[in-house]
């Protein structure tokens, strides 16, 4: 284990609110590796996916999408950037995340 204290998923929620771009795309990467916490890392992702950086939104798709079905709550808001992102990688990324979350469904 390294000596870097690691953050408690609140902290990184917390961040994810940060005026550096670069504290919120590292807690959107480590708040998806967290799936005890999907309860409250989930509704975390989905406003991350409003973001102002192209980057922060991709990840937040791409997060949720790693919770499968337990991003369910996730589904209008990736359908929302999926269709009108305006990066292409973001739509992208979400509609992958809705083809994980609901396996049935058809990607756009």
């Amino acid at each position: 284990a390294g000596c870097a204290k690691t953050k408690s998923t609140d902290e990184l929620i917390a961040d994810l609110k940060s005026p550096q771009d670069k504290d919120r795309l590292i807690a959107v990467r480590l708040l998806a590796q967290r799936k005890n916490d999907a309860g409250q890392i989930v509704p975390a992702l989905i406003e991350a996916l409003k973001d102002t950086e192209n980057d922060i939104r991709l990840s937040a798709a791409i997060g949720l999408g790693s919770f499968g079905e337990q991003a369910r709550d996730a589904i209008p808001a990736l359908q929302k950037t999926a269709q009108s992102d305006r990066d292409a990688r973001a739509r992208r990324a979400a509609g992958v995340a809705l083809s994980r979350i609901e396996p049935a469904r058809t990607t756009p």
